[in-house]
């Protein structure tokens, strides 16, 4: 029973419950952050521009990660993304319960920051998707896309908080805000580079536009999954220092 409520993480609220809804707070804050400064650099404002420009999205999408990660990461790990949280919770980093009410919270977070958005806005703008994904090849291409989109994310994300990489760990958020920012600048015009369910839920449901939406739940999740295994069971750092003697003393006992 005990192994049970571990793994179920009833006892991480009984006995971190401040701690926990703090961390379900910063990651409603992340992700209106987020949804806010990034679906509002997909916006056209400016007269006669055909087009948004897409560095802009992706600078603007990375360096809110970067910005976001860099002010919560020590409260919640600054997942601000489901498929992040999967990948955490399928390589026993996370609480099943914790992870549900984190994807939870992202997504009304996600919400709130694309509705503030259209609050923003003249209400001639109101009808041009703000900021919903797009695509703009067959499904299952889409699919593919976002498939490596969740891995390189996941993949980054997995590097930095590497235990034993100690000299990563000053330039963590901005490792994992460039590699948002490379999805963006590779594949924006293939599927509007979500790396995000709730960030697409989030303008999807303001918006309420469903259009192919299962694709960017499944392929970042797939995508995130598999970096995630691949990252601890692969490429994890080995211990060094005391935790390596205690590692050989382990391999020598048992």
């Amino acid at each position: 029973m005990g192994g049970f409520s571990e793994v179920l993480g009833i006892n991480e609220f009984k006995t971190k419950r401040e701690s926990i809804w703090k961390a379900l707070l910063a990651e409603f804050v992340g992700n209106i952050i987020l949804n806010y400064f990034g679906c509002a650099s997909c916006m056209i404002i400016a007269p006669n521009v055909a087009k948004p420009n897409l560095v802009l999205i992706a600078l603007s999408f990375g360096l809110s990660v970067f910005v976001v990660i860099q002010t919560i990461g020590h409260i919640s790990g600054g997942h601000i993304n489901p498929a992040v949280t999967i990948a955490m919770l399928v390589t026993r980093n996370i609480s099943l319960l914790k992870a549900i009410l984190y994807v939870i919270v992202q997504c009304i977070g996600a919400i709130v920051g694309s509705g503030l958005l259209m609050a923003s806005l003249p209400e001639r703008y109101h009808d041009t998707k703000m900021g919903v994904t797009e695509l703009s090849v067959p499904a299952g291409n889409g699919i593919i896309v976002e498939i490596m989109l969740g891995f390189i994310l996941v993949f980054t994300v997995f590097g930095v908080v590497d235990i034993n990489k100690h000299e990563v760990k000053p330039i963590a958020a901005f490792a994992i805000g460039v590699s948002v920012v490379i999805g963006h600048l590779a594949t924006v015009d293939y599927t509007g580079s979500s790396m995000n369910p709730a960030r697409t839920f989030g303008a999807s449901v303001i918006n309420n536009d469903w259009e192919d939406h299962w694709v960017y739940w499944v392929g970042p999740i797939i995508g995130g999954i598999i970096a995630g295994l691949l990252y601890k069971y692969v490429f994890a750092a080995p211990p060094t220092g005391p935790l390596k003697i205690i590692e050989r003393y382990n391999r020598r006992c048992y």
